[in-house]
This record gives structure tokens, C-alpha cells and sequence, in this order.
């Protein structure tokens, strides 16, 4: 499913318009992005938690020269999936 197909289904399902359904995808998105910036975690009660984990610094090896190489630490996103959605996968 890609984001126009979620917009339609959104907008179905709350009877919305397209226009405000996609509005409020936006809006949604961009506030678990800034609250993932500012270092929030973001729950949602049956659906799952968007968290920050940090990947601390490593060694790698350049697979074109063979060299070794220092990965840089880098934070990433995660989301775990909460008990109603995996019980519904299941």
C-alpha cells in the first residue's frame, strides 16, 4: 500500500474528504517525526511504539577495497509492534 492508497482508505473509513484525509496523514506523520527528533517516544495503545535506539561507532570493512573503515554512530528509528496488531498478523 503505498500513501495515496492509505489516504482513500482513511478517508473512507472516517468519511472524509481525500484532501483532509491527506492533511491529517501529514499532520500525523509529522508529529511523530518531531516528537522522534526531540528524543519522545510515541505509544499507541494497540498498535505499537516508535522509539530512538542509538548504533554506537564500528568497525567495517570496504567490500571494493578491502580496507578497514570506522562506522560512524548514527541514531535510528524502531517501532515494535504492540499486542492487538500482532495478534491480528496471527
Amino acid at each position: 500500500m503505498n500513501k495515496t492508497e492509505l489516504v482513500e482508505k482513511i478517508a473512507a473509513g472516517a468519511g472524509l474528504s481525500k484532501v483532509d484525509a491527506k492533511k491529517a496523514l501529514d499532520a500525523t506523520v509529522a508529529a511523530i517525526k518531531d516528537a522522534l527528533v526531540a528524543g519522545d517516544k510515541i505509544a499507541l495503545v494497540g498498535f505499537g511504539t516508535f522509539s530512538i535506539s542509538e548504533r554506537p561507532a564500528r568497525e567495517g570493512i570496504n567490500p571494493a577495497t578491502k580496507q578497514k573503515i570506522t562506522i560512524a554512530a548514527k541514531k535510528i528509528a524502531k517501532f515494535k509492534a504492540g499486542a492487538e496488531l500482532v495478534d491480528a498478523l496471527n
